[in-house]
């Protein structure tokens, strides 16, 4: 028995038979090396290498893989390599080192772009189906959690709701007047600016009234309260589901939505029709800024204007949107708090994925709104 590794090479016109014997271990990985080194130029040079290893008397991981490289070596740019005389008790090591960084490649094939587009559209769909599933179980959820409010009105959880109105909604005020107002002033500008080109510039405070009360008052004040209170309310849940919290709620007999959603919901419901009522306030007097300073036009004039342009139809149009609005941005914000998985990753994608969902959501509601409302005349 050999106690140092030999690698005997015999060429044979284009066939090189390489026959290791002795103990092809990790102690002797020097000289394995050195004679894997030694025949690298025989076996570069030969179509056809058979590597023998019916000597090798003792073989481990290491030993293995130097013979493992000979061999794709020689099977590299198309020549032959093979193992003969393999023991019994090395085929299974053999075996797993020839499958070790043999990443398959798959033959390359310019894809369809038409069947691309239409896989695409069909994951779509899919992905559409199943929000639109969440949606409506949580829409349910909330039915079921407010009937079970009315039977029981103890179990309203009061403390909680006046703390989400707090947040939400009294905090929201100063930032919420504040665009408001520059929305209101921008709007009036710009339509003094046109108009007077056309001597209609006392046009500009029907704009000004009719869109801010019955569209962007509402619309802006809603996507203002999506990205504020309702990325705030999926990434609390994430991370309470992250922490495990909404499952120990569960585990102590209590529904996580009558404690954790409902309150939410309902603050965002109570909230967001004050706030557009401010917001709308704060906008007509930013126009009226406006009017006074760079329209020349003062408070009695805008006001009379004001008067006669806008009713009480347009206020109502608007105040009635902000409730479903706000149930939107409710619903779809804490239904992906809940779909938070155990990362951190998970929580800042599902964070934006509400953010951008609800504004999607708040504009296609208003549009429907705009449509229903045009129907019936008001």
């Amino acid at each position: 028995m050999n106690h140092e590794p030999l690698l005997l090479a015999t060429p044979s016109g284009d066939e090189l038979k390489l026959r290791p014997e002795g103990p092809w271990t990790a102690a002797n990985v020097v000289t394995l090396e050195t004679l894997s080194r030694t025949v690298g130029a025989d076996v570069d040079r030969s179509r056809v290498v058979t590597l023998d290893m019916s000597g090798v008397s003792a073989l481990d991981t290491l030993g293995a893989w130097v013979l493992e490289k000979l061999s794709r070596r020689a099977a590299s740019s198309g020549r032959s390599a093979k193992f003969v005389g393999v023991a019994d008790h090395f085929s299974g090591l053999m075996d797993e080192v020839r499958q070790v960084n043999r990443n398959a490649q798959a033959p390359t094939v310019a894809p369809n772009p038409v069947l691309a587009r239409l896989g695409d559209l069909g994951k779509s769909t899919v992905g559409a189906r199943e929000d639109i599933t969440i949606f409506l179980q949580m829409l349910g959820a909330l039915f079921m959690a407010v009937i079970g409010v009315l039977r029981r009105p103890g179990s309203l959880r009061l403390t909680s709701l006046v703390y989400q109105l707090y947040r939400i909604g009294w905090q929201a005020i100063p930032i919420v007047a504040l665009i408001t107002f520059l929305i209101g002033a921008i709007i009036a500008q710009q339509g003094f600016f046109h108009f007077r080109r056309f001597g209609a510039e006392s046009y500009t405070v029907d704009m000004v009234g009719i869109l801010v009360l019955r569209e962007l008052g509402v619309l802006i004040v809603a996507i203002m309260v999506a990205g504020r209170s309702g990325s705030a309310y999926t990434a609390e849940l994430g991370s309470m589901k992250m922490r495990e919290e909404i499952d120990a709620l569960s585990t102590m007999g209590l529904d996580p939505v009558d404690v954790l959603i409902l309150p939410r919901v309902a603050a965002l419901v109570i909230a967001l029709p004050i706030l557009t009522f401010i917001g709308s306030i704060a906008a007509l007097y930013g126009g009226g800024l406006v009017a006074q300073f760079y329209g020349d036009m003062g408070p009695a004039i805008y006001l009379a204007r004001l008067h006669e342009a806008i009713s009480v139809t347009h206020f109502e149009v608007g105040i009635m949107k902000a409730p479903f609005m706000a149930l939107v941005i409710g619903i779809v914000a804490c239904s992906e708090g809940l779909r938070v998985k155990g990362s951190a990753e998970s929580l800042g994608r599902q964070t934006t994925t509400s953010v951008v969902k609800s504004i999607f959501l708040v504009i296609v509601l208003d549009g429907l709104f705009a449509v229903f409302f045009a129907s019936i005349g008001m």
